[in-house]
């Protein structure tokens, strides 16, 4: 649709249907506008895989690998194939927008929403964005650059106000978002944060560079409840305030407009551009159907499966212990809890009920079955609070089927509303006229004797019965106003008592409802920890006897989860005993890292092999199975660096003080910073080894360029091993004695190549003008500096094997 139509639309709708437009008519929707033809547009959590507008376990959804894990692939066609998965899924959920993907950078190992960014490199981070905003946007559906910007941490992230230099700015937080741009994605999201003093929804970051400088045509979105004030941010050049339908533009937009405080001519193109996104998504005008088509769900799972096996990153490999040789085992012994119950996606508000999760226990088992005996040992418990209760253990005292009883009551007690749910977790009980209380409950039958852990999470006054046993009742207010805690992951309150086993008892859960206290409410149970002692021999004895040990360890959801930082990168609980005793016990021991993001591993150089396979989505077994057995090669390359200890990382803060979080690293985060230190990480960023061996013989580059021109490099090299395997040349640049202050090296170019055992291949490597550049801040421009500058190819940001230089030089005497 051309500007001229959408002019004429504008130029329609009086003042208040204007305003009434760009405030979303539900949490979810948009305002539809029957006079045009304008249909509500539906909006989506979809980082991970596309919820749709409720929080409902009966409703399913495809489960991708976590965003680190797709950073991990370095593989931008898989990419594209993945956004594609995405946009099929909105069609089937009659989504229209979905909110991903989010270009904020791994800046602190500590970042409670790691799991949800691609990488601390803002090269590999806009590449990958772009990859899938094209998959999504190529099937008619919307992709959502996000959290517009500086929005790297978890801590006060309502209020953060972000201090970082406008060099700093441009090179490295804006840049992902600029990429995103140029892929045409058709919405931004402003942050929560404040940058430099002036809040997101509010900066004129929104307006002077990304449309103004960047030519953005799209829609700028408010995150969820950041739009805070009236005329500030409607001045500025934020479209749309969601959720709906009550925000600050609902009640004082039209005023302010017709006071003279908002300039109508600001309101117009807001609407112009929200009228443009319907057009693009299909809902303006006569109805047509959406390019995408629900994907076979066995298409899904192969595609998902490939994915987890691609992002796989393997750090360590001592004897060429891995790929496991099925025929020459007798007994594989699979070790620890994340085996059996695997933790698939980061916590918050890109949760979604995967269609199933394939563990890496049974995966293997069914891998494995009539050639080899594969023994469990869960280890020692986990240090967590208690799960939700699941149909596993739980029935509806009312009917009698899995899951449990959820019910709506008055002031007085009276039942509004009931039904069965599959889950003790439940973010969006049913609205109902009336609710006071949200009641949970279940008949829980016992597996184990002893004391068993109950809780009831939500806010206000609460309670927790079992049978006749009033465990908790007490008033326990809000104290946060973040919502991914309020409606998503509200705390729990915990209580115990003892139970017999196979004997049921009656569990009830209440939580009063409270005006902006949300209405999420959660029961949940534990049984009795084992005996650490215990659980450890009995993991030592199955190693012991094995041919091979696989000790699977991770991160729980309560230490990455979004809302919070974390405080540590330990693993918690006996996770680093376990693996020292399984491989003390077994010499061919393989440890399996389940985590959105950097942990401490104390231990790796005990064990034979390390696989670091992320938050791997619903297919984790599958495809952590197949690297593990031969049927695929692990094919990521890490997108962040690991440190050894927290002590050792450069970049660690979180935490503001007096409001402010000041980027004094400036820069230089990640490897970055690691380089400019002299230091050495446990494992640099682009590390990854194969199942074969690679030699780097010669490269061609030209001796020469002018400004603007790419670099085109053409990298020889041979897979030196015993399988066919595929490599990822990484072009990182220098400047030695630049006038400005530069990194010590940063990633500029990179590209794949696949070959045969003994093959000889070429990579072919563009490094594009904007790796030199710099900006100016005096000239409020970017530059390019003459002179020469060092091409740097390797494995990794501390792997280089050839060097080149190349002169550049620059038109107009700069």
């Amino acid at each position: 649709m051309n500007d001229e139509q959408l002019d004429r639309m504008t130029d329609k709708l009086s003042l208040a249907q204007k305003v009434r437009l760009l405030t979303g008519a539900t949490t979810w929707r948009t305002a539809a506008e029957p006079d045009l033809g304008l249909r509500a547009m539906v909006c989506s959590d979809g980082p991970a895989g596309v919820r749709g507008e409720s929080w409902d376990e009966r409703r399913t959804s495809a489960l991708l690998p976590s965003a680190s894990a797709l950073g991990a692939l370095w593989d931008e066609e898989l990419l594209t194939g993945l956004g594609r998965l995405l946009a099929a899924e909105a069609v089937r959920k009659g989504v229209h927008v979905v909110l991903a993907p989010t270009l904020n950078l791994h800046r602190s190992p500590l970042g409670g929403r790691h799991f949800e960014c691609f990488s601390e490199d803002p090269e590999l981070t806009g590449r990958t964005g772009a990859a899938l905003i094209r998959g999504i946007q190529s099937q008619g559906v919307a992709a959502t650059a996000k959290h517009f910007v500086a929005n790297d941490s978890e801590t006060d992230r309502l209020t953060v106000d972000v201090r970082v230099a406008d060099r700093v700015l441009r090179e490295v937080y804006l840049a992902p978002f600029e990429r995103a741009v140029e892929a045409g994605v058709w919405l931004v999201m402003a942050a929560y944060n404040s940058v430099n003093g002036t809040t997101m929804t509010a900066s004129p970051l929104l307006g002077e560079v990304l449309k103004e400088h960047w030519g953005f045509d799209g829609v700028v979105v408010s995150d969820w409840a950041a739009v805070r004030t009236t005329r500030d941010t409607a001045r500025a050049a934020l479209d749309l305030a969601m959720p709906g339908p009550d925000s600050p533009w609902a009640t004082d937009l039209a005023d302010a407009v017709r006071a003279g405080e908002v300039p109508e001519h600001a309101v117009d193109d807001k609407v112009r551009r929200l009228l443009r996104l319907a057009a693009r998504v299909g809902a303006l005008g006569p109805y047509r159907a959406p390019a995408a088509r629900a994907r076979r769900h066995r298409g899904n799972r192969e595609l998902l499966r490939r994915a987890v096996a691609a992002a796989s990153v393997l750090v360590r490999n001592h004897d060429d212990v891995l790929p496991l040789d099925p025929a020459a085992l007798s007994t594989v012994a699979v070790i620890g809890a994340h085996a059996a119950a695997p933790r698939t996606q980061g916590g918050g508000s890109a949760e979604v009920h995967p269609t199933g999760t394939v563990t890496p226990l049974d995966a293997l088992r069914s891998a494995l079955r009539g050639r080899a005996r594969v023994v469990h040992a869960a280890g020692p418990a986990l240090d967590v609070p208690p799960a939700p209760v699941t149909p596993d253990h739980c029935t509806d005292p009312r009917s009698g089927a899995p899951g449990v009883l959820v019910r709506l009551l008055d002031g007085d007690g009276r039942e509004l509303h009931a039904e069965r749910r599959l889950s003790g977790r439940q973010p969006e009980p049913a609205l109902v006229a009336g609710a006071h209380t949200v009641e949970i409950s279940a008949l829980l039958r016992p597996h184990t004797t002893g004391t068993w852990t109950f809780g009831v999470g939500g806010f206000g006054r609460m309670s927790l019965r079992v049978d006749d046993r009033t465990l908790l009742d007490g008033a326990f207010p809000r104290q946060t106003d973040d919502p991914a805690i309020v409606h998503v992951t509200p705390p729990l309150r915990t209580a115990r008592t003892s139970l017999t086993a196979l004997r049921p008892v009656h569990v009830v859960a209440r939580r009063e409802l409270l005006p902006g206290d949300g209405r999420a409410t959660v029961l949940a149970a534990a049984p009795p920890a084992p005996d650490t002692r215990t659980a450890l021999a009995e993991a030592v004895a199955a190693a012991g006897s094995a041919d091979a040990a696989v000790v699977f360890v991770g991160t729980t959801g309560h230490s990455e989860t979004e809302g919070h930082d974390r405080t540590s990168l330990a693993l918690g609980g006996a996770c680093d005993d376990l693996v020292r005793a399984v491989a003390a016990a077994n010499p061919r021991t393989i440890a399996v890292v389940n985590s959105g993001g950097p942990v401490e591993l104390p231990w790796r150089d005990r064990v034979a092999a390390l696989l670091l396979t992320w938050f791997p989505g619903q297919e984790a077994g599958a495809g952590v199975a197949d690297v593990l057995l031969g049927r695929a090669e692990p094919g990521g390359r890490l997108p962040t660096t690991w440190a050894a200890r927290l002590a050792d990382a450069l970049v660690t803060e979180t935490r503001p003080t007096g409001g402010r979080l000041p980027y004094d690293e400036g820069l230089h985060i990640g490897y970055r910073a690691w380089l400019r230190a002299g230091r050495e990480p446990a494992y640099w960023f682009g590390h990854g080894l194969g199942y074969t061996r690679w030699d780097y013989e010669s490269v061609d580059v030209p001796p020469q360029v002018t400004e603007g021109a790419p670099i085109a490099l053409r990298v020889h090299l041979r897979n030196a091993g015993p399988r066919a395997g595929r490599e990822v040349v990484q072009v990182y640049l220098a400047r030695p004695g630049s006038a400005v202050e530069r990194p010590e090296r940063w990633l500029a170019g990179y590209a794949a190549v696949r070959a045969e055992a003994g093959q000889r291949v070429t990579a072919e490597v563009v490094v594009e003008p904007r790796a030199l550049r710099h900006w100016s801040t005096p000239d409020q421009a970017w530059r390019t500096e003459p002179g020469t500058y060092r091409l740097l190819v390797g494995r990794s940001a501390g792997d280089i094997r050839c060097e080149r230089p190349v002169t550049v030089t620059v038109t107009g005497g700069r």
